[in-house]
């Protein structure tokens, strides 16, 4: 909500004050209604306190979803779309999304289009929506339209938790046995060295190497986080360029177990929004140069490129994908038969669901092998640091039955 400093009348006298509001519209309305009539208004200024901190998307996909979803049931209600945006404007959870709507609906009540409002806003409404809209507002099917947006998101959300969710568990699991080895290295290990010293003798070469880590844990520590931030700063460095960002996407399609799962996800993502750009009939060069922007992954993404060039020569569109080793014959050989048949559409939907399903199939797979191997993981790195405490002590009390 903005703040609006204003001054105007009612029927004793002149007032001036502050109002909060979505917009100027709003704010001159409700002091309407409060009976004063403005003379000047304007916005102030945010102040620090006052905006919104909004890290990464400012709205949730399942947000997003379910205003899509909404969006086109008021549609074929019958509402009008100035009405439906109004509406959602006032139900909607997220507040960057309401504010939106809401210039939006002021937008629309000024005659713009809805594609041309929405696209005002392109951290909400990235390329992929506004593209579909206006191609919605050519045909006269806007609902069609925004069914097909929040089916394709939907497949796309679900798609991405079921590789994030296969992924967490690990990573979480990693940390863990990372933060109980230092505390055993730091804290128990400690404890027993002073003992071993005192009886003297020489010690198992596995608890010999257990104290050198727990002495270079505690004296060195340091080491180690420097290491920690060499390693995040070296990927983010690597991230923010394109040969670096194409290297380490490479990493990750032939990473072992997870590099498949990965390429199914992107592949799946790829041609379920190629299926929804032709369907809605925008132009295919259009089409490509926005899915390479989409796909995330630069991999796939210069080979989406090359297939749009191969285009504009006039050449295959499969061509680029032929013998490429992150693109299965499947794809091109589909994508064939579509160009071929004129439902390149359809296919490309088929495709998208053969992957999603295979994705859904293999993150299955995926974590009811990895949960029993990194439970043995980190019980294998914890038992090793007891049975190296244990080792001596199993000599010490030998030595004390023979005394």
């Amino acid at each position: 909500m903005a703040r609006f400093q204003y001054v105007g009348r009612d029927r004793k006298a002149v007032r001036k004050g502050v109002i909060q509001a979505a917009n100027q519209r709003e704010a001159i309305m409700k002091l309407r209604d409060n009976g004063i009539r403005t003379t000047e208004i304007k916005q102030m200024a945010e102040t620090a306190m006052q905006k919104d901190i909004v890290i990464g998307n400012p709205v949730k996909r399942e947000q997003f979803i379910m205003f899509l979803r909404q969006f086109a049931t008021l549609m074929r209600a019958g509402v009008t779309i100035v009405d439906s945006c109004f509406i959602l404007s006032q139900q909607v959870e997220s507040k960057a999304l309401r504010r939106a709507l809401i210039d939006i609906t002021d937008e629309l009540r000024s005659g713009h289009a809805l594609s041309e409002a929405a696209r005002k806003h392109p951290k909400i409404f990235e390329p992929l929506v506004i593209n579909l809209l206006q191609a919605g507002e050519m045909t006269g099917s806007i609902d069609e339209s925004l069914d097909r947006l929040a089916t394709h998101f939907e497949k796309a959300y679900i798609t991405r938790q079921k590789v994030v969710s296969a992924m967490t568990y690990p990573v979480i699991v990693a940390i863990l046995a990372v933060g109980v080895v230092i505390f055993l290295l730091t804290s128990i290990v400690p404890m027993f060295v002073d003992m071993f010293a005192d009886f003297g003798g020489e010690l198992p070469l596995l608890t010999r190497v257990v104290m050198g880590a727990s002495d270079f844990v505690q004296v060195y520590w340091y080491i180690l986080i420097i290491i920690a931030v060499i390693i995040v700063g070296g990927l983010w460095l690597l991230r923010r360029d394109d040969k670096g960002r194409y290297m380490l996407d490479t990493l990750l399609l032939k990473m072992p177990i997870f590099g498949n799962i990965l390429k199914k996800a992107a592949l799946a993502r790829m041609t379920r929004t190629l299926s929804s750009l032709f369907s809605s009939s925008v132009p295919i060069l259009t089409a490509l140069t926005m899915v390479e922007r989409v796909v995330g992954n630069e991999v796939i993404g210069k080979v989406i490129i090359q297939s749009r060039d191969g285009l504009e020569r006039g050449e295959s569109m499969t061509g680029p994908m032929m013998g490429h080793w992150a693109f299965p014959p499947l794809i091109p050989h589909m994508i064939s038969i579509g160009e071929q048949t004129g439902a390149l559409d359809h296919m490309l939907e088929r495709v998208a669901e053969f992957y999603e399903k295979e994705v859904d199939a293999e993150t299955d797979k995926l974590k009811a092998m990895i949960e029993p191997l990194m439970i043995v993981f980190l019980a294998g790195l914890v038992g090793t640091i007891v049975m190296a405490i244990m080792l001596p002590m199993f000599g010490i009390f030998e030595n004390v039955d023979n005394l």
